[in-house]
């Protein structure tokens, strides 16, 4: 079997596998809730609602993410963090409105923009997570402030289109220079092993279209927590390039370069 075919192979695994778990239950007469195998920190499965609008559909989290943020100690109360949680959710297109995330889709689109929702909610959920209650900094901008000192250059943010039409959001872009090619890095807060398997998903998808010998390296937050061996086994089968944060200084060269 071929390296595509392979990968191919693991999509529709992947496609199968969200298509059996996820579960749909009627609410009231007007909305409905879509439970799907996505877990939050707590390890709970991600939910979110669903209601018919006009000829369409509208998608609603009923606050959760935001409401959950705050039960944590997070709250966002800062400039920084409003800036951090529009950009992350703009790049997905969804609002956010008295504490809900919300989008509305059609027939046609559905099931990009549900997937693009829950993708949004798994984002911002790791986003802010905070190790621990009253902890001010957020892991994003440590890996940030940490490039910027290292002298990496880098883009924020960057949405790539996925070979299955999906929407992929990544945090930082270095371009590929003469010396090395394109690398992109992900920020995980909350290393664990359903997150692995969702950067993995979102890399396979998207690096037969990125540039030839593109890499991604996933910083992993091990400041309060240990990473398992399953976490890194993950990534590592896949070739996704872990870097713990507390070994990063060993990886500014090659990000440098």
């Amino acid at each position: 079997m071929s390296l595509i075919q392979d990968i191919q192979s693991l999509l529709d695994e992947y496609t199968l596998w969200l298509k059996d778990k996820t579960v749909i239950g009627q609410i009231d007469d007007n909305w409905v809730k879509i439970t799907t195998p996505h877990l939050d920190r707590h390890n709970d499965c991600i939910e979110f609602y669903a209601r018919q609008q006009g000829n369409g559909y509208l998608l609603s989290d009923d606050g959760y993410i935001v409401n959950d943020l705050r039960s944590s100690g997070c709250e966002l109360d800062t400039p920084k963090r409003q800036e951090l949680m529009h950009l992350t959710l703009s790049g997905f297109g969804i609002q956010l409105e008295n504490d809900a995330l919300l989008t509305t889709a059609n027939k046609s689109n559905f099931a990009l923009k549900k997937h693009n929702f829950i993708q949004a909610m798994l984002a911002v959920n790791d986003l802010f997570y905070l190790a621990a209650p009253h902890v001010s900094s957020l892991f994003y901008e440590d890996v940030a402030r940490w490039l910027d000192l290292s002298e990496i250059r880098y883009t924020p943010k960057v949405k790539f289109v996925g070979h299955s039409g999906f929407d992929h959001m990544f945090d930082f872009v270095i371009p590929k220079s003469s010396q090395e090619p394109e690398r992109i890095l992900q920020a995980v807060n909350y290393p664990k092993k359903d997150s692995a398997e969702a950067l993995v998903f979102k890399w396979l998808d998207t690096r037969e279209i990125r540039s030839p010998n593109s890499s991604l390296y996933a910083i992993l937050n091990d400041k309060d927590r240990t990473v398992s061996g399953a976490v890194l086994d993950a990534l590592e089968s896949y070739d996704l390039k872990p870097i713990l944060w507390s070994e990063r200084q060993a990886s500014v060269q090659i990000l440098q370069n």
